[in-house]
């Protein structure tokens, strides 16, 4: 209360003063040495009178806005200093966007490289809202028209400072005469607000892409899990039958063919539980399955490979070279008659490294588009685990025959993040 009748007193003392001073400055005028001056004193105390009526409105005002009555709340100008858990860029764009929302906002001026926006904002005070419905001189004279925003962001380590300044056009002199009716104060607020809203939302959404990302990681590891549990039966049961067969007429042949399929078994076996594998074992479980087909299928199947050592401990997602290498043999050389020749490839670079599976089979049909759920799989986890890093594309052989290749960080299983 103490606060409130010395801010109103100030005012009235402050134009009562200045009415006391024209009245001395026109007896220091021998034009005007023998006038009355009883009008001017009327005048004065007139005026006095509305300016305490007004600035009552403004603290009515303010306390509406803010809830209290206090010297930061009452003033014209006002100043926040905001911490944003994001970087200087971020922030200022954030910045820029909750003041250009802000109602009646005019003139915003955006700089960039020094992290600063300023704008002029009108005051909806401005010709409605003067105390007692007085004319538009009065309340030009009295209430501030136009406001202006000065905001500043200050990279601060891992977070960064908005600095904002809400306060009148005119000089700060004005604010011994002018109140603004909560304008500032309410445009403060306004953008304090904002931004903590749009933080909210932002961490909204870090949170659903979170569990988003989670639950696609649970389901990837879900079909990873299938794909280890459903080595294909028909290729076990086929693979002992040709063993058995073989056992019988060409044991050599058969103990031959009993090793590939327990490497193919061993590298097969689920790792723990989200771990990424490398490409050299990717490589040997495919080339021991590769080479099982081979002994089944005879000259029918050939195998070239083109991988240099050093690229072996480069990471990859877990049977994921073996999904190529199946729809090579499942959809390109099997149905084939005279049966044909798989690739496997992998180039470095610069930063990544490109694996391609390629055959001379029947290539692409009806029933082999290169849209299947193997291939999709292939994609679905590339984008899991690499983003935008990464990926797969389809492509024909020449002259017969499809090339599939996979596009990853060329990174070593340590530094790469799991599946």
């Amino acid at each position: 209360m103490i606060r409130s009748l010395f801010f109103v007193a100030r005012l009235a003392a402050a134009w009562f003063g200045l009415f006391v001073m024209l009245a001395i400055l026109a007896q220091a005028m021998p034009v005007l040495q023998h006038q009355d001056t009883g009008p001017l004193f009327l005048i004065a105390t007139v005026v006095t009178i509305l300016v305490v009526i007004t600035a009552f409105s403004h603290l009515r005002r303010v306390r509406l806005i803010s809830g209290r009555i206090d010297a930061n709340a009452i003033g014209n100008r006002q100043r926040r200093q905001i911490d944003v858990p994001l970087d200087d860029e971020e922030t200022f764009h954030l910045l820029d966007a909750a003041i250009r929302e802000l109602p009646r906002t005019q003139n915003v001026e955006s700089a960039r490289d020094s992290l600063q926006v300023r704008a002029k904002v009108e005051s909806a005070e401005a010709g409605s809202h003067s105390a007692l419905g007085t004319a538009n001189l009065y309340n030009w004279w009295m209430s501030t028209t136009r406001n202006q925003i000065l905001a500043t962001v200050t990279p601060d380590g891992e977070i960064s400072r908005i600095t904002l300044i809400c306060e009148p056009e005119s000089g700060a002199w004005s604010d011994w005469f002018r109140v603004d009716h909560g304008a500032n104060l309410e445009n403060a607020e306004a953008i304090v607000r904002a931004v903590n809203r749009r933080i909210a939302e932002r961490r909204r959404n870090e949170r659903a892409d979170a569990a988003r990302t989670s639950t696609e990681k649970e389901l990837a590891v879900a079909k990873l899990s299938l794909l280890h549990a459903q080595v294909e039966p028909h290729f076990l049961y086929n693979t002992l039958a040709s063993a058995q067969y073989l056992t019988r007429n060409d044991p050599p042949l058969a103990d031959e063919m009993l090793g590939h399929l327990i490497e193919f078994l061993r590298r097969s076996l689920p790792r723990t539980e989200d771990a990424l594998s490398t490409l050299g074992d990717e490589l040997d479980r495919s080339r021991a399955y590769l080479e099982i087909l081979k002994l089944r299928m005879g000259p029918r199947l050939e195998l070239q490979l083109d991988v240099a050592d050093e690229l072996r401990a480069i990471a990859l997602p877990p049977m994921m070279l073996q999904t190529l290498v199946e729809n090579a043999i499942k959809h390109g050389l099997e149905p084939k008659p005279g049966g044909g020749t798989v690739w496997i490839l992998a180039r470095r670079n610069e930063d990544s490294i490109a694996i391609t599976v390629a055959d001379d089979g029947l290539g692409f049909n009806v029933l082999n588009s290169g849209t299947g759920i193997g291939l999709r799989n292939v994609r679905e986890r590339l984008q899991l685990v690499y983003g935008e890093q990464a990926q797969l594309s389809i492509v024909a052989n020449f002259p017969n025959g499809v090339a599939a290749t996979i596009v990853v960080p060329a990174q070593p299983v340590t530094e790469t993040q799991s599946v």
